[in-house]
Formats: C-alpha cells, sequence, structure tokens
C-alpha cells in the first residue's frame, strides 16, 4: 500500500467519524504529519476528545487523556519516583505524557506551572525529572483543547506556550445535515470501538519523512518570507511571526502538500495553513474560528 493510498484511507475512516469536518481533520493530519502539535479551541460538546482519540486510533498510536484541572500538578503530568522499601531505590513511574497521542484536555483550566511542564516534552521530545532526561515516545503529538478565555476558571496560555503548537484550529458547530446524521446514527463512542489503524508505527514516521523532501522552489520560498515580514513590519499592536513561525508554515504547508498527493509546494498549500499556523501567533487573544489579522496579511502580500 503507498504512503498516499494509506493517508487518504485514514481521512476516510477519520470522516466516517467527524461529519462535515473535512478540512480541519485535514488540518490536523497535517500538523501530526509535519511533527507539530495542535491546539482546538472551542466550545465544549463539539467533537474534540472524540477527534483527537480517532485520530490516534487510525494512526495505529498508544493515547492519553488528561483532563487539566486547577489542582494538577507537574508529576501528574510528567510522572514521580517513589521509594521501594523492597529494592532500597527510587524507582519512577511515568506519568501519562508518556505516551504517543496525548490530549490536554482544557489546558487552560490548569495552572501556569502545570502548563509550562509540556514546554519541554513538546520543544524537545523528552523531559527532566530531578536532573534525569527521560525520551518520550516516538512519535510524540500533544493536542491541547482550550475552553474560551471568557468562561470562569481559565488561566490564558502565554505566547511562549501558544508557539509551540504549530496549528490551531476549532471544529464548530456541524452543519444542519451533519448534525442530523449525528443525530440518526450511531453513538460515537461506539464507533470509535470499530476503528482500525491504517497505518504501523514504522509507516507514519516514514510518511513524516517524506513531509521534509517536499519540494518548496525559490519563489514559494520567498513569499514565505514576505508574510513574515509583513506580520513584523505592518501590523500594529501585534506580534510578528518569528523565524520558527515561518519554518512551521513551510512543514504544515508541505504536510497539506502531501495529503494532496504532491511532492512539491503551490501558493495555494501556503494560503490554505497559513491562518490556522499564524493567528495564535500574531493575536494571541483572537477565537479559534476568527482569522482577522491573518486573511488581512494573504490580502495585502502578493505572490510573486
Amino acid at each position: 500500500m503507498t504512503a498516499i493510498k494509506a493517508l487518504q484511507q485514514s481521512l476516510d475512516q477519520l470522516n466516517h467519524i467527524i461529519l462535515g469536518k473535512d478540512q480541519a481533520i485535514k488540518l490536523a493530519l497535517s500538523c501530526m504529519l509535519a511533527r507539530g502539535h495542535l491546539l482546538i479551541d472551542d466550545l465544549p460538546g463539539m467533537g474534540k476528545t472524540t477527534l483527537s482519540h480517532a485520530l490516534a486510533t487510525t494512526l495505529g498510536l498508544s493515547y492519553q487523556r488528561i483532563q487539566f484541572t486547577s489542582d494538577l500538578l507537574p508529576s501528574d503530568l510528567l510522572g514521580v519516583n517513589i521509594y521501594d522499601r523492597n529494592s532500597g531505590s527510587f524507582e519512577f513511574h511515568k506519568g501519562p505524557v508518556f505516551s504517543q497521542v496525548i490530549l490536554a484536555d482544557e489546558i487552560n483550566r490548569a495552572s501556569p506551572k502545570t502548563q509550562s511542564a509540556l514546554l519541554e516534552a513538546m520543544e524537545e521530545g523528552q523531559v527532566t525529572i530531578e536532573g534525569k532526561t527521560r525520551p518520550l515516545p516516538a512519535p510524540f503529538f500533544v493536542i491541547a483543547t482550550q475552553n474560551p478565555s471568557e468562561q470562569a476558571g481559565t488561566y490564558p496560555l502565554p505566547e511562549s506556550q501558544l508557539d509551540r503548537f504549530m496549528m490551531r484550529i476549532s471544529l464548530g458547530y456541524p452543519t444542519a445535515d451533519a448534525e442530523k446524521q449525528l443525530l440518526k446514527g450511531k453513538s460515537r463512542r461506539d464507533l470509535l470501538a470499530t476503528l482500525k489503524a491504517q497505518l504501523s508505527q514504522e509507516s507514519l514516521i516514514k510518511i513524516q519523512g517524506l513531509v521534509s523532501r517536499v519540494s518548496a522552489s525559490d519563489s514559494i520560498i520567498d513569499y514565505v518570507y514576505r508574510l513574515t515580514s509583513f506580520s513584523r513590519e505592518q501590523l500594529e499592536r501585534s506580534n510578528g511571526l518569528s523565524p520558527r513561525a515561518a519554518m512551521a508554515l513551510l512543514q504544515a504547508a508541505k504536510a497539506w502538500a502531501l495529503l494532496d498527493g504532491r511532492n512539491h509546494l503551490l501558493p495555494d498549500d501556503i494560503q490554505t495553513v497559513f491562518p490556522y499556523v499564524a493567528e495564535h501567533r500574531i493575536s494571541p487573544d483572537s477565537l479559534g474560528l476568527d482569522h482577522p489579522l491573518s486573511e488581512r496579511i494573504l490580502s495585502s502580500v502578493d505572490i510573486f
């Protein structure tokens, strides 16, 4: 089975579970293939947990859901050393972060200290506990969900934390037809139990390697540079896009192109993923469904 065929089967299976959200699902899969992390900014009950569980199962990866609360401690995420009387030594008990797909559910309900416990894991693929560094399994993918900041008991994510997420998406309300199908059909929980892995861990890692081999012409690189440069020079009261954001944009666009069956980038690939890579970085207080600044950048910067 070719990589493209396996990816299409994965998309088909995910679209069977999450109805009417084809683009959001494709963006989530692109983020995973590009070795990024995903932030889903939405109201409760929109299918965020279902999407993350379905994505892990479809890709054949281990999965852990962590409910973030105000009393959650960093050790609850990472693990802790516990003294064993029989052996006379400390044994490390792994926390739920030692899984391949992590759902950090309602991440902005935890304290900033607990939120920051994920920074090293997301950036380096490892955690350091009491001076000892422990590698996390590969691939490692964090999906964090976030409630609107106006809801009670939330702690806004700092810019350094937001920048660790390659993309931010929202599912939003389903279309009328999709919601009627949901009401008529089986429970999503029952359907999750029927899912089969469409990829192995080894094949997924190989496909992630293919993303980096998608070619980008000099004109595409120049277009990415001009988009990021405009964000730094022309937007008032906004954080300009960093070089890391520019690299994230390029990788996300390459993954999107690969899902379309191409090994080269088009300007459309950049434009499609740009709002989801850029908006939460240049406008941290914006809502997931709104992309006013990124849309302004796209309309102001010529492709060639």
